[in-house]
């Protein structure tokens, strides 16, 4: 089950830093999880300020 980046994205790109499969990218206002690349290894929420990402 990938990840996905809600709306309380401050887009600081914490989570893009710390993804280890570079599955994150800039999207329009917010961040966004490619879901076939993420490996749901929860890094990106580990790293997020306002906990933004989460498990679908």
């Amino acid at each position: 089950m990938a990840y996905k980046i809600s709306d309380a994205c401050i887009a600081c790109g914490a989570c893009a830093e710390g993804c280890p499969t570079n599955a994150i990218s800039e999207g329009d206002g917010i961040y966004v999880i490619d879901a076939d690349a993420c490996i749901d290894c929860g890094a990106c929420a580990e790293a997020c300020p306002v906990e933004a990402p989460a498990a679908e």
